[in-house]
């Protein structure tokens, strides 16, 4: 490793290179150089700026001329490294900055989840940029490989497998192949399949409804998956739809009188679509925590049900061994800091107004409330509709009046929009509600309107 990452730091001019080195340092994880700024460099836990003078375009070109040509994505490397080189150019094409990202391989990362990779399932790892996601697959997919499996890497950007044509050791036996552009990735994964036989397939950042469709695909032919998608927990998932089908697909369904009766529910309802592609699923909270979740789809249906899905909570302590402890679900706030209003009920009872009730209801899950949509204003708390709907629809005022039931308007239906409604009305979160209007019932002094924080 040493090497590789000097081979990196002789990319830069030699000013600049000798500050870098005297810093005497192996933690750097990027270096920053942009045009007319000082060099900023990232650690894990803190950055800092360089006394060396403001980048110059000279000090650029004497890196790019010393690297592969970038890729549509802007992104080049070093033959047989891990390191990655991005680029950020002006509207004219121009570079102006650059990012050298430090790979690394840390051998033993999969360690934490060995029991999980020997029972052969899919499995889906999310967490924020630079947790060490992309790490991990390298080392699952050497792990895997050196068991004899036949393991092929689709790699889009060469992170996994590294710059050139000969794979980077750090992913052992396993094949790579490489994608000319990132929109045909799902393409590559389905010719993996197609062509050469894998028993285990690797895949970095799953971020598109086609690249969904073929991660189901692969998993249908009876090929282990193991992959990365956007978002950080599974709730992002259930919430997303372009990457639902990954844990099964959410769908509205309308039950029955008795059966809704019989559940307890109300008719309409959110249920698991499929069966899901990945049947684990891991968060990376931090370099040294990990959510599971053993079985997806039980997860999944518990948390559409309102209920708390416990995931395996893993810990990686100082000496290596890896710890495991219970889960512990944020703290329920206390009654009279959940509501906005005295007089409220403590299962808050919401009536949209030509509002998805599927998607309030998602919402609500989401946010974790004792929130319930009704299908009868008549046992309702509260109206919710949007601007649009309050204009030109003349009931709404007449309906909050009549039932003596406050109005709530939001912006527009969206997804982001109702999940600060709902955070807004249990108040989880100090959120800016000023797009938010609140219209009371009319009383004996007359109707009152207020933005809320407006």
């Amino acid at each position: 490793m040493d090497n590789e990452y000097q081979s990196l730091l002789a990319l830069l001019p030699v000013s600049i290179l000798n500050e870098v080195n005297a810093l005497g340092t192996p933690n750097i994880d990027e270096i920053i150089m942009d045009v007319g700024r000082s060099i900023e460099i990232r650690e894990k836990n803190r950055s800092y700026a360089l006394t060396a003078p403001s980048v110059t375009y000279d000090d650029l070109d004497h890196i790019v001329g010393r690297i592969a040509p970038f890729t549509e994505d802007n992104r080049s490397g070093l033959d047989q490294t891990l390191h990655r080189i991005s680029a950020i150019r002006n509207r004219k094409g121009r570079i102006i900055g650059l990012t050298l990202r430090v790979g690394r391989t840390v051998v033993g990362s999969a360690e934490v989840i060995k029991d999980l990779l020997d029972r052969e399932q899919s499995i889906l790892l999310m967490g924020p940029p630079g947790i060490g996601k992309t790490t991990r697959l390298r080392e699952i997919s050497r792990v895997l490989a050196d068991r004899g499996k036949r393991v092929v890497v689709v790699d889009t950007s060469n992170e996994i497998a590294g710059e050139g044509d000969i794979p980077h050791p750090g992913i052992g036996a396993a094949r790579r192949m490489q994608v000319s552009r990132p929109d045909l990735q799902h393409s590559v994964m389905i010719e993996a399949v197609e062509n050469h036989m894998p028993e285990v397939i690797i895949v970095d950042e799953i971020g598109t409804e086609a690249e969904a469709r073929a991660a189901r695909t692969i998993a249908e032919r009876g090929v282990m998956l193991v992959a990365t998608a956007h978002g950080q927990t599974i709730h992002n998932l259930i919430k997303n739809p372009t990457l639902s089908d990954l844990i099964g697909g959410i769908e509205s369904v309308t039950l029955g009188d008795d059966e809704a009766k019989r559940r307890g529910t109300q008719k309409t309802v959110l249920e698991r679509a499929a069966n899901p592609t990945f049947e684990i699923l891991i968060e990376l909270k931090d370099r040294l925590t990990l959510h599971c979740y053993k079985d997806v789809a039980r997860s999944v249906d518990l948390i559409l049900k309102g209920q708390l899905a416990r995931p395996e909570v893993r810990r990686i302590q100082d000496d290596g061994a890896v710890v495991l402890e219970e889960f512990r679900a944020p703290e329920e706030p206390e009654a009279d800091k959940i509501l906005i209003e005295p007089d409220f009920p403590k299962h808050i009872r919401l009536f949209p107004f030509a509002i998805n009730r599927a998607n309030l209801e998602l919402e609500i899950k989401s946010v974790g409330v004792e929130g319930k949509v009704v299908s009868h204003i008549e046992e309702a708390d509260l109206i919710v509709t949007t601007k649009a709907n309050f204009r030109k629809d003349v009931r709404l005022e007449r309906l909050s009046q009549d039932h003596q039931i406050p109005l709530y308007i939001v912006k527009s239906a969206t997804p982001h929009q109702l999940n600060k409604f709902v955070r807004f009305i249990f108040r989880i979160a100090d959120e800016d509600e000023s797009a938010i209007l609140n219209i009371k019932p009319r009383d004996k002094v007359g109707r009152e309107k207020k933005h809320v924080n407006g």
